[in-house]
This record gives structure tokens, sequence and C-alpha cells, in this order.
């Protein structure tokens, strides 16, 4: 079977960490300046060669937030305001969810959104992250 032509595409495609929706990906500064000097020297390269290939375009700063899958009923007020999202008391006692568009949500124990927390990776202060070592074949 031949190479494919579009192995980046096929490799972020698959659910993978740092994937950020279809569009981005988040390396996190800590694991990368922990890879080994090699891979270290390889991906400034690389990225060197990306900034260098796209720097006419106006490229912006962007604001990186840990987030994760939740259910709506399991979030916090803080986590409810940061999505867009209101629960009240309803006229029979029980919560009511409202979206950001201010509709009530049909089924909200059912309803994921991404909520932000707290973020696991920890962070460049944090020095050295060791890796795991890889699984033998």
């Amino acid at each position: 079977m031949p190479a494919s032509t579009t192995p980046l595409r096929d490799y972020l495609d698959r659910s993978s960490p740092g994937s950020a929706g279809p569009d981005h990906l988040v390396v996190p500064r800590s694991l990368a300046e922990s890879m080994p000097l090699r891979w270290q020297q390889v991906f400034a390269g690389m990225l060197a060669d990306l900034h260098d290939a796209y720097a006419d375009l106006p490229w912006p700063q962007y604001r990186v937030t840990a987030v994760r899958d939740e259910a709506l009923t399991d979030l916090d007020d803080d986590q409810l305001a940061a999505t867009g999202y209101q629960a009240d008391l309803g006229p029979d006692g029980t919560l009511e969810y409202r979206g950001p568009d201010g509709r009530p949500v049909a089924e909200p124990e059912r309803h994921q959104v991404l909520a932000p927390v707290r973020d696991p990776i920890p962070p460049v202060s944090a020095g050295r992250v060791e890796p795991r070592p890889a699984p033998r074949r």
C-alpha cells in the first residue's frame, strides 16, 4: 500500500491529544520542551519552516483553554457561565437548563458541552515532564 499523501491530516483526523476541533492543534510547551534534544531540534526546525512559509499571513494570538466534553447536568456554576448555559428552578421545582440562545435544553442529562476544566498538563514552569516509556512491540 502506498504511503499517504496527507499523513498529518490522517493522524490528526483520528482522536488525538491536543486536537482543538477540526482547525487547530495544541502542543503543550512543557511537553515539547521535555522531548529529547534531537526531537526538539527537529521540531523547532519544522516550526521555523512553517512560520517562514506562512509569514505573510496575519497570524493572530491564540488563547488556549483546557476543556473536556461533559454532561450539561454535571457542570458547576462557573462552567455553566463559561459555556453560556443557565440553570434555573422551573415552576415545578426542577432544574431547567437554557442554552446560550435562551432556549430550553431538551434532555439536559444527555446534552454534552465542552466545559472548561483545570489543565492536567503541567505548565512549563513546572520543569521537565518525564515521558513514559513506549510499549515494547
